[in-house]
C-alpha cells in the first residue's frame, strides 16, 4: 500500500465515507448493505485477524472498508443495529471448525502414541500448562522491554525463570513416570486454542514464538470476541424475557383491575337493584296501607249512614 493509500485509509477511518462531500445514494455503498462484512465493522473478521498466518483464510468475500466502519460507529451511538448477532454466528462457525480440527489432531496423536496412565497424563498436562505460561510471559516481557518498561519486563523474566525450574522438575517426573520405550512418542501436544502442534520439551524461544505469535493471539482474540458477543446476547435475552414477563404482569394486573372494577360495578348495580326493590316494596306497602285506610274510612262512612237511617 502506497503512502497516499495509507493516508486515504486513515481519513476514511476517521471521517467516514462522506469526507469528500455528499455522494449520490445510488453510487454509495452504506454500512448496512448486505454485501458489507458485519464482523469487519465490529473489528473481528477472522480474515483480517489471521491474515499472513498459517491459518490465513484469504480475502473475505464481503466488503471491508474503513470508511464504512467509521459510519457504523457513528450510527451505533444512536441505535443498536444488532450486528453482533450476525458476527457471533460467523465466529461460532469458525471456532466450531477449529475445535473439530483440534479433536481430529488429538485423535491422530492418540493413534500414534501409546496409552499412558492417569498420573503420567497429568504430569504431561502440567508440563504443557507451564510451557504455555512461560511462552506467554516471555512474549509479554519482550513486548514490555520494547516499550521501554524495563522494570516490569525484568519482573516477568524473574517469573519466567521460576516457571522454567518448575517445568524442568516436572519433565524429570514425567520421564520417570512413562516407559523409556514410548518416551519419544509422547513429545507432541495439540494447542487447545489454535490447533497447532507443540512439543512438550520445546525451548523458551519456540514457546514464546508460539504463544506470543499472531496465530495464537489471533485465535485468543476471536474466542474472546465470541465470548463477549455471547454474553451480550445472553444479557439481551434476559432483558427481553424480563420485559416480556413485565408485560405479562402488566396485562395480568390490568385484567385483575378490570375484573375488580367489573365486580365493583356489579356490586353497585346489585345494591342499586336492592334499593330499587326496597323502594318498590316500601311504595307497595304504603299504597296498601293507604288503600286499606281508604277502605276502612269507606266502611266507616257506610256504617254511619246506615245507623242514621
Amino acid at each position: 500500500m502506497s503512502a497516499a493509500d495509507q493516508v486515504r485509509a486513515m481519513l476514511d477511518e476517521l471521517m467516514g465515507t462522506n469526507r469528500d462531500g455528499v455522494i449520490k445514494r445510488e453510487q454509495q455503498i452504506l454500512f448496512d448493505d448486505p454485501r458489507v462484512c458485519k464482523s469487519f465493522l465490529l473489528g473481528c473478521c477472522p480474515h483480517d485477524i489471521l491474515a499472513s498466518t498459517r491459518a490465513d483464510l484469504g480475502d473475505c468475500r464481503k466488503i471491508h472498508d474503513l470508511g464504512l466502519r467509521a459510519d457504523y460507529e457513528q450510527a451505533a451511538k444512536r441505535k443498536d443495529h444488532f450486528y453482533d448477532v450476525e458476527a457471533a454466528e460467523q465466529l461460532q462457525a469458525f471456532i466450531n471448525d477449529c475445535d473439530r480440527k483440534i479433536e481430529v489432531a488429538k485423535k491422530k496423536l492418540k493413534e500414534t502414541q501409546q496409552e499412558l496412565g492417569e498420573d503420567a497424563l497429568a504430569k504431561g498436562d502440567d508440563i504443557h500448562a507451564l510451557g504455555e505460561q512461560i511462552g506467554t510471559k516471555l512474549a509479554k516481557a519482550e513486548e514490555l522491554g520494547a516499550e521501554g518498561r524495563v522494570e516490569e519486563s525484568l519482573a516477568l523474566m524473574e517469573e519466567v525463570e521460576n516457571l522454567k525450574k518448575r517445568k524442568a522438575d516436572s519433565e524429570v517426573e514425567y520421564r520417570n513416570a512413562i516407559p523409556a520405550s514410548c518416551y519419544q512418542q509422547q513429545k507432541l501436544r495439540v494447542c487447545e486454542v489454535c490447533a497447532a502442534y507443540l512439543g512438550i520439551h520445546d525451548n523458551d524461544r519456540r514457546l514464546a514464538d508460539h504463544f506470543g505469535g499472531k496465530l495464537h493471539l489471533g485465535f485468543i482474540e476471536i474466542r474472546q470476541k465470541l465470548d463477549d458477543f455471547s454474553q451480550n446476547l445472553m444479557e439481551r435475552r434476559l432483558e427481553k424475557e424480563k420485559a416480556r414477563s413485565s408485560r405479562r404482569d402488566d396485562r395480568r394486573d390490568r385484567r385483575s383491575r378490570s375484573r375488580s372494577r367489573e365486580q365493583y360495578r356489579d356490586k353497585r348495580r346489585s345494591r342499586s337493584r336492592d334499593r330499587h326493590r326496597r323502594k318498590h316494596r316500601s311504595r307497595s306497602k304504603s299504597r296498601d296501607r293507604k288503600r286499606k285506610s281508604k277502605d276502612k274510612r269507606k266502611r266507616s262512612r257506610s256504617r254511619s249512614r246506615s245507623n242514621s237511617r
